[in-house]
């Protein structure tokens, strides 16, 4: 975040200071693509049924659907300018004058913070293969959600976008 983020746009329209999407890993479609070579060719040697060509087709086409819905997570902090803004963690948002403060939660905290420590009316965007998580504690009478715990490869560029941050 820039100095010329924090200031007010001239027309005054709310400007993106974070953006990311959790993709899956590049590794991920290698080794899909590398496992159905492998199967296919398989599948030509041992002359293989019209049923198997199927699944050669079927299996990787949806696996790479998943691929590309669980990468579609999109994290996005909008700002004014003037201390106001929204956060977009998947199809939520949170206003600022909602946050209290964020944190950022490191990899080697990732698995505390998801299991024994997890609030179950906490509101999660969790990608097991993302390695951090930035915690954003509510200060909301009307709102029981206690926090948000939001995946990201950016932690201290998300905390940073966010008001109120006391992170280190």
């Amino acid at each position: 975040m820039t100095d010329e983020d924090l200031r007010p746009s001239p027309d005054r329209a709310p400007r993106l200071v974070h953006s990311e999407r959790l993709r899956v890993p590049v590794w991920w479609w290698i080794v899909l693509v590398a496992v159905t070579a492998i199967v296919a060719a398989q599948a030509v040697i041992v002359g293989a049924q019209w049923w198997l060509w199927l699944l050669v087709v079927v299996l990787p086409l949806l696996l790479a659907w998943l691929f590309v819905t669980v990468g579609s997570e999109r994290i996005e902090v909008e700002a004014d300018g003037q201390g106001g803004g929204t956060l977009y963690a998947g199809r939520a948002r949170l206003p600022f004058d909602a946050i209290s403060r964020t944190a950022v939660v490191p990899a080697t905290a990732k698995q505390a913070a998801m299991g024994r420590q997890l609030d179950p009316e906490a509101y999660v965007v969790h990608r097991g293969y993302v390695p951090a998580m930035v915690i954003v504690v509510l200060d909301d009478p009307q709102d029981p959600t206690p926090y948000w715990l939001i995946s990201t490869r950016d932690p201290e560029g998300l905390a940073a976008a966010l008001p109120d941050n006391d992170y280190t």
